[in-house]
């Protein structure tokens, strides 16, 4: 036997963050032009590549080139509403999209994607101090939100 659901019309996860009509466009744009970069990247590396193919085997090299980035973009890329967040401060920390282009966006997902970098960057930290060299890492994205 079913019965209603104490909150209608709810998200079935209780953390997922709900999403307004006017933040999807934004986040949509954003995501949309980050992702129109990052294939314009890939174009004009696959072309410099393609300039360069001497030798049958060349033509292996770019084809596993062109396989591997799909891969790592397929990954990067993910438009799931639950996965935005990190994926937008993901891409604000790598400078692919910016905090105006975020404008609009509510303040728990500005604050979830400012926490999202600062675990990022102490990660990055962490991971410097380990290998026996440390270097400042820029904060100012994360705070600048």
């Amino acid at each position: 036997m079913s019965s209603a659901s104490a909150t209608p019309n709810r998200y079935p996860y209780q953390n997922e963050p709900t999403w307004s009509r006017s933040e999807k466009v934004i986040a949509r744009t954003a995501f949309d032009a980050a992702l129109k970069g990052e294939f314009h990247q890939v174009i004009q590396e696959a072309k410099q590549k393609a300039d360069q193919t001497k030798e049958p085997a060349d033509l292996w090299d770019l084809e596993h080139y062109l396989t591997e980035r799909r891969k790592e973009i397929d990954r990067r890329y993910d438009y799931r509403y639950s996965q935005l967040t990190q994926v937008f401060a993901r891409l604000l920390y790598e400078g692919r999209v910016s905090e105006e282009e975020l404008r609009g966006l509510c303040e728990d997902k500005l604050k979830s994607i400012r926490n999202y970098i600062s675990n990022c960057v102490n990660g990055h930290e962490k991971r410097r101090m380990t290998h026996g060299y440390r270097q400042d890492v820029d904060r100012s994205t994360a705070e600048g939100l």
